[in-house]
């Protein structure tokens, strides 16, 4: 999504409002960061010091009017993230964390970009309600689920069975017999 030219500003105005900056802060944010992604100065906020997570999701809530939500520490239920292709969310940083009857909750981190609900319901039919969350924490969140390490087995993988196929596999490569391979037959 292309950046607001407004939002730096705005979130800048938004942060003085709250306290979190003085105005002399927020002035100097608006013409250093004029020109600059959404994600690019949510991250310089939060990596500097300038602001906290908190403060930032209060003001991104007020901004774009709708709730925050916090999704570094939530654990995402599989079935949801399931609806949608890695891409679609990583693209469109949102992320699908709550169903309820016909309701389905998406944080993204610009819940009015007027595209995402044609977006979710190529894979959807729920009535999508949104909350907004921090790009960089989204996309992680995102990825990690997504990404997990070749380590790492899902949890509804049959160990025994995935030994004995490779079991099978090695020995149909060497052209061994297994006598257990020779009784099960039986």
């Amino acid at each position: 999504m292309a950046s607001d030219p407004r939002f730096v500003k705005d979130i800048a105005r938004i942060l003085a409002d709250q306290g979190t900056v003085s105005e002399g802060e927020a002035l100097a944010m608006q013409s250093a960061f004029e020109e600059v992604s959404q994600e690019a100065f949510d991250q310089f906020l939060l990596d500097e010091g300038i602001v906290d997570e908190d403060d930032l999701l209060k003001a991104l809530s007020e901004y774009y009017q709708v709730p925050a939500f916090s999704v570094g520490d939530y654990f995402f239920q599989t079935r949801l993230l399931r609806m949608f292709p890695k891409g679609v969310l990583l693209r469109n940083a949102m992320i699908p964390v709550e169903r309820d009857e016909n309701m389905l909750i998406m944080v993204a981190a610009h819940p009015n970009d007027e595209t995402l609900l044609s977006k979710i319901g190529e894979h959807v039919s729920y009535d999508i309600r949104f909350r907004v969350g921090i790009y960089g924490d989204i996309t992680n969140a995102v990825k990690e689920f997504y990404d997990q390490a070749t380590t790492n087995e899902p949890l509804d993988v049959d160990m025994s069975a995935k030994r004995r196929t490779q079991k099978s596999a090695k020995k149909s490569a060497t052209g061994e017999v297994d006598i257990e391979d020779v009784i099960e037959q039986e």
